[in-house]
């Protein structure tokens, strides 16, 4: 028997593996100037990549990254039979700074180390990624931007900075503007972590280890719906056997394992400051923010999103020209965004894939 076919199949199989196995890169931009008037002599962005640029660079579709994510944050996303196809597309994944890896206080020189690192703002990380592509890529219109959580409030502030520098915008589980009950919540996590007296004012010699603690139970409060909780929905994912007090003791001591303290705060001030209403030229008006995005627009809050209440996409839909709103019927809150069980994974990948293919 010939072995041919199979060399042909061994060489196609590592050729759609090597499609959507990304590959890791840094960007580095000199003098960095912050909204906050700090300029950084040196900003990193991590981005990973999926698939092949083609030669126009015209299947370009830009993933940044949600709270503390890296760049593998939207694989329930990508694949051959899913919404975001490597084979066909070239898929950028940015990091948000404050994660760790790109620029962050925890890796950031004097004098902008720890506590002492500049607040970064989403239209910072916009225009951080806005160079990456275009200077870097060489890229200069993406067909979408898909984003889930802080990843949707880049999103929309895209949308409004760069309003014909993609063909369409996906936003699942965030905002256009963090307001201020989300301020609160954040607030009160932000004061969770800090009352820990080994936190030190952001000076600590070692993690603040109760502070943590509190900061990931405060967190799994609001994760997920009340109605999730009731129905012990974490069954479905969890070991046989596993009770309340053990999920509910991983949240506490293994909620982002080994996220560092200043990080964490980092990111919530960015989430905090969310604003398009505050791009330059819209005078603080949210809603003229909104109404400048031209972009085929669809909007995705979760139904029982603490985080996001769909009540605050309601309001802001009816700003949008062209959005097509679109809950996600889920009792997982604010995770089911970014697709933490099968059946919202099934109806994430079936509208963003139905939206992205209409021309």
């Amino acid at each position: 028997m010939s072995t041919k076919p199979l060399a042909l199949f061994i060489f196609v199989t590592r050729l759609l593996l090597a499609q959507t196995q990304p590959e890791q890169h840094e960007f580095a931009i000199a003098d960095f100037h912050t909204e906050s008037g700090t300029t950084l002599p040196r900003a990193i962005v991590i981005y990973g990549t999926y698939g092949h640029l083609n030669a126009d660079r015209s299947n370009a579709v830009l993933l940044p990254s949600h709270y503390m994510a890296n760049f593998h944050g939207y694989e329930w996303l990508i694949g051959p039979d899913r919404a975001l196809d490597p084979a066909k597309l070239f898929l950028v994944a940015t990091e948000l700074f404050g994660n760790g890896r790109s620029s962050s206080p925890s890796n950031t020189a004097e004098p902008y180390h720890g506590p002492r690192f500049p607040v970064m703002t989403i239209r910072d990380n916009v225009d951080a990624v806005h160079r990456l592509l275009t200077e870097e890529l060489k890229i200069t219109h993406l067909q979408a931007i898909v984003g889930f959580s802080m990843g949707a409030q880049q999103a929309f502030q895209w949308a409004v900075s760069y309003p014909k520098f993609a063909g369409r915008i996906v936003a699942t589980s965030g905002t256009a503007k963090t307001y201020p009950h989300g301020v609160v919540r954040l607030e009160g996590q932000i004061a969770a972590l800090t009352a820990d007296a080994a936190f030190q004012g952001g000076d600590y010699t070692s993690p603040p280890a109760k502070g943590m603690e509190a900061f990931g139970t405060v967190w799994a409060a609001w994760l997920y719906s009340q109605e999730w909780w009731r129905r012990e929905l974490w069954r479905t994912t969890a070991q046989p056997g596993t009770t309340f007090e053990q999920v509910l003791a991983r949240f506490r001591t293994r909620f982002i394992p080994g996220a560092d303290a200043n990080n964490l705060i980092l990111q919530m001030r960015t989430w905090e400051r969310h604003d398009v209403g505050a791009t330059a030229g819209f005078g603080g008006d949210v809603e003229k923010a909104l109404g400048s995005i031209q972009a085929p627009f669809l909007y995705m809050p979760s139904e029982t999103d603490l985080y996001f209440p769909i009540g605050d996409a309601r309001y802001e839909a009816a700003f949008i020209p062209g959005v097509s709103l679109l809950p996600i019927p889920s009792l997982w809150g604010h995770t089911a965004g970014a697709a933490s069980n099968p059946a919202d994974a099934k109806f994430l990948n079936e509208k963003i894939g139905q939206f992205l293919k209409v021309q």
